[in-house]
């Protein structure tokens, strides 16, 4: 489906050169871009996933566990919070993060009581 000549310059209209003037050259160029755009959308999800990843692995790190052990413990015991929220809670609430730590590595034997604290 063709793209009107407006709607094409509109695009370039960030573009260098002939590429922002010359409609066949722009329409290129603006294929490309949003080809590109698409591509970036998709690598947008991978960046974050592996951002929310590092945060909660550094953090479940300050109260020796293993990030997978932490996550594998989470699925056991049904907690469904994602790694979105994981990661924020470790970094902006470490006193809840480290709550759910202690939860985990109780639920899983690592240690004798939730608060950590032996009884």
């Amino acid at each position: 489906m063709p793209i009107n000549r407006q709607k094409i310059l509109q695009l370039a209209s960030g573009f260098r050169g002939r590429a922002r003037n010359c409609i066949k050259i722009a329409r290129m160029r603006v294929e490309k871009g949003l080809q590109h755009a698409y591509v970036g959308r998709k690598l947008k999800k991978r960046y974050w996933r592996s951002v929310w990843i590092q945060r909660i692995n550094a953090g479940t790190r300050e109260h020796g566990m293993s990030y997978s052990g932490f996550i594998t413990g989470l699925k056991e015991e049904n907690v469904q919070l994602n790694r979105k929220v994981l990661s924020e809670l470790a970094m902006n609430e470490p006193f809840s993060f480290k709550a759910l730590v202690d939860q985990v590595r109780f639920m899983r034997g690592l240690s004798k009581s939730p608060s950590g604290q032996q009884q």
